[in-house]
This record gives structure tokens, sequence and C-alpha cells, in this order.
């Protein structure tokens, strides 16, 4: 058996009441390390074609990798997986915390829930434990007192929750898993697949060794994370005034601070809503994920009479995205008004880019006379009403009024209203755009359309990052015969499509093992922990070829759900230049974006027309082994 595993992964049949542990040959972990390789190798194998997402066929996985419970520096993170109810393609969410380190010290690898309760339930796991339990005195809460309720009943405080809210429960279709209450699975809608499971939470508790090869080895690495996170990460250091709000800033002067819908240009008064600013009048303190020194996460605290201005602690603080979805999307100003939002996102598990856009998206369509106060109840939604931003939400997660028709999100609500609304539906595979502007990162663009869930910033590169020498291009260039300098931002050229190819392999190798994106490893730094850990010798090019094989396994998942090469497109209005602001005159032909998007399909040796995986590829990666 392969070190960092247990040869176990868990099957709970919530309709039968079955718990069964399969117990995979070490190939299975050597190929796909954890996390979306291996989501989307169990959902080939165990999910009938074209199932309903939100009916009790659909699997719910939780999948670590082999790195969490080992203590490595940014190990703290896990994956959630299934078929997303709001796309019908891959359902793939990454997440930090501790959740992902407690579930395998508790002796598992991955957990798959299959079918449906007869009545809400949780799963107690702890130490090769078992329970199905239930759950109706915790369905309708939020997600802090179910948490509190959970802990008490079981007596424990270390108890780590996953969890579900009244999102979640009514199906609001990117409904989120909501971790330690601050940390979100938030993408693709799983939330709605584990509320259609009547499954309120996963509570674990682990207490277990977990065996590893060469601990000196995983220590060196450690030892240089240690040593160097401070300089290289400067941004994330501990310190007040850090993190990733500081991205508002960051991109506002660029043009990059996506606005009204990513209708406008530029974002009016931007340190309105910036880091600083939130640092400035609310910062209560700072918190991590297991095994992480940098302590990126803001905590926010605010007292008010009314409960709607009132910053709860437990639920952290906002991270950019939150700010810009949430806040320059809708054109908000108002930093309390969109940290409360975000704050009850997490309260009721949803999305915060999700729900954001989809909000902005209303807003558009009231601004532009799509909807008028007839369609929306008596309710009118103008861009920058901070107290409609709020009020929306739990509208959305509760789908009273006309948050019932956008919990649907942007593309069903588009197809409802009409071709008049196309030109701001923002989704790609169905799934709302994040908050990075594709005029200012063009491989981005290509990130978004090519990533198997739908527009994603995580499994994808930032142009920004290699335009400048640094550690991206540092790290690209340790693998390449031929040096690659910075490259501008405004192309798409053969030298930033070596560097997409490479880089997004690396962010898809990193969800399966589940480290944080923000650290600075290199390619060798995780080839040496991952070969420390198992007892099984990584090079380089095996770790990227760790991340092929889950972009490859998800390409076959969704083109056996149906997806074609005519979805993997960019909104046009993304693509089009403004004629002011920073990026006046800077857009994406569709001349290039086809050509980078053909190049993407060749250097995964995938078929250069449609996509598909070729013999060839499936042969290189050995995914004929698994297949």
């Amino acid at each position: 058996m392969l070190g960092g595993t247990h040869g176990k992964i868990l099957h709970v049949d919530l309709t039968s009441g079955r718990i069964e542990v399969e117990q995979p040959a070490d190939d299975l972990y050597r190929l796909l390390v954890g996390g979306r390789a291996l989501v989307s190798y169990l959902l080939l194998r165990d999910l009938p074609p074209r199932i309903d997402p939100l009916g009790p066929d659909n699997l719910l996985i939780f999948a670590p990798g082999i790195l969490q419970g080992t203590n490595l520096p940014g190990a703290g993170r896990h994956g959630v997986g299934g078929k997303s109810p709001l796309s019908g393609a891959l359902g793939s969410s990454e997440v930090g915390g501790w959740w992902g380190h407690e579930f395998k010290r508790a002796g598992y690898d991955a957990l798959v829930i299959h079918g449906r309760a007869p009545s809400p339930v949780y799963l107690w796991i702890h130490d090769g434990q078992v329970e199905v339990r239930p759950a109706d005195h915790l369905w309708g809460l939020t997600t802090a007192p179910t948490q509190a309720a959970i802990r008490a009943e079981l007596q424990d405080e270390r108890v780590r929750v996953a969890q579900i809210g009244p999102a979640g429960e009514n199906g609001v279709l990117y409904a989120a898993v909501i971790h330690d209450l601050n940390r979100a699975a938030g993408r693709n809608g799983l939330g709605a697949v584990m509320g259609s499971k009547n499954l309120k939470a996963v509570a674990v508790r682990g207490t277990g060794d977990l065996a590893v090869a060469d601990r000196a080895r995983v220590t060196r690495v450690a030892r240089w994370l240690g040593e160097n996170y401070k300089e290289m990460m400067g941004w994330a250091a501990e310190g007040i005034g850090r993190g990733t709000q500081d991205g508002v800033m960051g991109l506002a002067p660029l043009g990059g601070l996506p606005t009204r819908n990513f209708g406008k240009p530029t974002f009016d008064h931007p340190e309105l809503l910036s880091g600083e600013r939130n640092y400035e009048m609310f910062l209560k303190g700072r918190d991590t994920c297991q095994g992480c020194p940098v302590r990126c996460k803001q905590v926010f605290q605010h007292e008010d009479p009314d409960p709607y201005r009132r910053l709860d602690p437990v639920y952290g603080g906002a991270e950019y995205e939150a700010m810009a979805a949430l806040g320059s999307c809708c054109d908000v100003r108002d930093n309390l008004a969109v940290l409360k939002a975000n704050e009850l996102c997490n309260a009721y598990g949803l999305d915060a880019i999700s729900t954001g856009m989809s909000i902005a998206f209303v807003m558009e369509c009231f601004e532009r006379g799509v909807l008028t106060r007839a369609d929306t109840g008596g309710v009118e939604f103008r861009w920058g009403d901070g107290e409609r931003l709020v009020r929306a939400v739990e509208e959305i997660a509760r789908r009273e009024g006309f948050g019932d028709v956008m919990a649907q999100g942007v593309a069903r609500m588009s197809a409802r209203f009409g071709p008049a609304s196309e030109p701001f539906n923002l989704t790609i595979k169905g799934q709302e755009l994040p908050m990075h502007e594709p005029r200012l990162k063009p491989a981005m663009g290509v990130g978004y359309a090519v990533a198997p869930v739908g527009a994603d910033h995580q499994m994808n590169m930032h142009d920004t990052e290699y335009a400048q020498e640094g550690d991206g291009l540092h790290r690209v260039n340790a693998i390449l015969e031929k040096p690659i300098g910075p490259v501008p931002l405004p192309v798409l050229n053969e030298e930033k499509m070596q560097i997409f190819y490479h880089e997004v392999n690396w962010a898809h190798f990193l969800d399966c093992a589940l480290i944080c994106q923000f650290y600075c490893y290199e390619y060798a730094h995780l080839a040496d922990a991952l070969s420390g850990v198992t007892g099984v010798e990584y090079g380089v090019r095996d770790v990227l070829a760790v991340g092929a094989r889950a972009q490859t396994l998800a390409r076959l998942f969704n083109l056996r759900e149906g997806f074609t090469a005519a979805d993997d497109r960019l909104p046009k209005r993304v693509m089009t230049a403004f004629e002011s602001g920073p990026l006046a005159g800077i857009g994406i032909s569709e001349e290039d974006f086809l050509w980078a998007r053909r190049r993407f399909y060749e250097l995964m040796k995938w078929d250069a027309e449609n996509g598909a995986p070729t013999d060839e590829c499936l042969r290189e990666l050995e995914l004929d082994k698994l297949l």
C-alpha cells in the first residue's frame, strides 16, 4: 500500500443504509493522487450516463488527496465532486480548512455517497466508524447553529463539519457545501446535490496516524517552504492589510475589476471596497487552514442594532471574489453591505460568485427594461443598491418571491427572459464567470472556455503572473528546453500557450494533491513531497501528468454527458473591446481564440477539431489501464 493512503474508499448508500469499503489497487492512487482526477474516474465508472443531477442516482464525492493528513504546509484542502446541477457537466470544487485532514486521519481516502435518505440525516465518521444519524432537528438551520448543534450532540468541539444551509436544502442550483462555517466548496451547485440526498452534514473526527514512506524527504520540502514563504508570498504573509481582498486595488487600475456585469470599463472609487478599508473598519483577527503558516484568512466583526448591518466573526470575512462579485459587479460601493452579503452566503450555503453574478444579471435586465416591477413582484433591482443586494441573498437561499427565479442561475434566467437578455448572459457551460477580466487576461479567458466545470479561475492561469519575471515563469522554465521570457498581457501566441499548457496541468495537479494554489512551491518540490509520502518516485513530468489525467478524465465525462467543443466558448461581451478605460481597444478576436483553443487541444493530444482525447493520449497517460 502506498504511503499517504489507507487503501480504503468509503461508500455510503443513503437509500438502503448500506456501508461498504472499497480497496482499490495502488495504481489508482499512483496515477490519480486524489481530488478531481479521482472524482472524474469514479463518476465515469459508477454514474449512469445522462442522469438527473438532483436525482438519487447522482454521486456526491468527498475526495482528499495523498498529501492530506501528512501535515505538509498547504495541504489543508480537499475536493468535493459530482454531476453539477448548474451545468450538467462535471462538478468539482475545492475547499480549504481542516475537514480533509481530519477525514484522512479518520481512516479513509475518499467518501462516495449514493442514493437519497428518506428523511434528513447527517454522517458521523470517526476513527474507522461510520454512523448515519437523524438530522430532522437540523433541517432548516443556517450553518453556525448546525455546527454548534452537531458538536454539542457529539460532545467534541474538535469535530469538523461539512454541511449545507437552507440554500442546499431548497435546491438552489449554485448552493455550496460549507466547511468550518467560512470555507466553501462553492462552485457547480454541489450543495444542491447534497440537499437532494437529504444529507445535512458530514461530521468527521480522526486521531489515527497516516503512514509516510520517507518523512525526512517531506520535511525538507516543508522546511524550504518555512524558510521562504514570507519573501515569496508577501501578499499573504501574516500582517495587517494582507489577503486576497488586496486584489480589488491591484486590479482596478488595470481595468481588471469586473464592473456592472463586465459591462463597464472601470469601477468608480474602488478604494471603498478595498481590503485596506475593510481591515481598518472591521478586522477582528486572522484565520488559517490546517498546517498553514500564512494565515491569509480575514475575520471581520461589526456590531450594529440592525441585523443586516452586523458582522458575525464566526463566518470569517470575504475574499476577493466575493468583494468583486457582490460589490463591483453589482456596482455596490457600500463595503459593509458587500461583507454582509458574503456572510449570508456562508450562513445559507451559497456560492458568492454565482450569487453576485445572478444579482448583477437581474440588475442589468431591470436597467435595460428586460424586466420590470411586474416581473419581480414589485421589487426594483438597481445598480449600486446595497440593501437590495443583501435582501436578495436571503430571498435566493429561501427561494422566496423573485429569489425563486434567481436561484436557477444566469443561464436559465436568460432562457426564461428571452433573446434580449442573451448579450449579458455571462456563463460558460451554464456557470457564471469568476471575477477576472479576459480582456486583461486572454489566456485565462481560454481557460474559462475549456475548464471542464464551466468558467473557473482556479484550474487556470493568470496572464499577469507571466508578464514579468517571477515565480510563474521560473516554474515553467524549469521544464522547458527553450526558456520563455515575459509575455505581454493582451496576446495569445505560442509562448503564451506553452505556459498555459504546463500551468493548467499544474493547477489540475494541485487540485488532485489538494495543495493551496497560493503556495510558492515549484514543480520539483511537490514531486519530492509526493515521492517522500508515497514511496513511489515521482519526477516533475509525473506530477504534470497527474494534472493531464484529471483534465482528460473530466473531458471524457463531459463528452459522455453530451458536451462538445462548441461548449468551449467565451461570451461575446468579454471578447469585445471597451471604448474607454485602461483596456480601451483591447479585445479577443474570434480568430485568436479559436487558434488558442485548437492549440490547447493539440498540446493535450486531444483531437484538434473536437477536443476528444485520442488513443495516444490515453496510452501515454496510462489511463488505458483504468478505463
